[in-house]
């Protein structure tokens, strides 16, 4: 891989990850419009570790919070924090059984241009909806078992490229009514046990491969997406403090026409 690639594959990877925009299908249609190779399983988990860092160090306190309510009750004590873990970890249920179905028996046949514009267009206008629509109301300390589900379920939808893990599951937390600041902090700390689980099994396959071994490539890639996921963090909490999710839908807009025109009429 030259030092551009990997470049825009980090870029790409961390930039996107936790953006309502959908690294998915970003990364399907890089190497299609950039003319390169699949970068291959090391790059793979390479980035996604990179970005999985940036995610734990900005939301450490949560963490921390949820890591210390649950060695509370181990003890016998209730805590708050613990019961967010159990609601995070209840939530991603949904997509490691939606996750093994998708790959059984569909596989690969929604990586193309058609499906990613069109779900990158119809998942934007559904985020636009939830945003104008949603009432400001709750927070995260707010969410019941009810809201767990519904959010674990519409995350499953995330499986198909162009979608967003993080813009379906803030538009399902801003349909039930969750600040935009709330929403977005929820939906990161619902990436946390997806990207561990997405790299832990591109890491198994990597194992199986027989090639472990770290490469300059690789590091460099996880570095640059860790840096690239922890400011694409800081810039949209910080922007959602004081305005909505509007330019993430005129992206999403604009990407899903131009890409449902390439497509269909060239």
């Amino acid at each position: 891989m030259t030092e551009f690639h990997i470049l825009v594959l980090a870029l790409v990877q961390g930039i996107t990850e936790f953006l309502p925009i959908s690294s998915s299908g970003h990364l399907v249609l890089v190497p299609i419009f950039g003319g390169w190779a699949d970068q291959g399983l090391m790059m793979d988990v390479a980035v996604h570790v990179g970005t999985l860092g940036a995610v734990m160090i900005y939301f450490w306190r949560d963490i921390w919070f949820m890591l210390r309510g649950v060695i509370r009750v181990s003890k016998g004590k209730s805590d708050p924090g613990a019961r967010l873990a159990g609601l995070v970890v209840f939530a991603t249920l949904p997509v490691i059984a939606a996750g093994f179905l998708l790959n059984e028996f569909i596989g690969p046949s929604f990586r193309t241009i058609e499906v990613i514009g069109w779900t990158t267009l119809g998942f934007g206008v559904l985020l636009y909806i939830s945003d104008k629509m949603g009432l400001t109301i709750r927070r995260v300390e707010h969410t019941g078992i009810a809201d767990a589900l519904i959010i674990g379920l519409a995350q499953c939808l995330a499986l198909i490229p162009g979608t967003s893990r993080s813009g379906i599951t803030i538009t399902a937390a801003r349909f039930l009514g969750y600040e935009r600041v709330d929403a977005a902090r929820f939906s990161m700390l619902l990436s946390i046990p997806a990207i561990l689980g997405a790299g832990t099994l591109k890491g198994w396959e990597l194992y199986q491969a027989g090639n472990v071994q770290l490469t300059n490539d690789a590091l460099t890639a996880a570095g640059l997406a860790f840096v690239a996921a922890f400011i694409a963090i800081m810039v949209m909490m910080a922007w959602l403090k004081r305005a909505s999710f509007t330019p993430f839908f005129i992206y999403r807009l604009v990407l899903g026409t131009g890409l449902l025109y390439f497509a269909y009429f060239t």
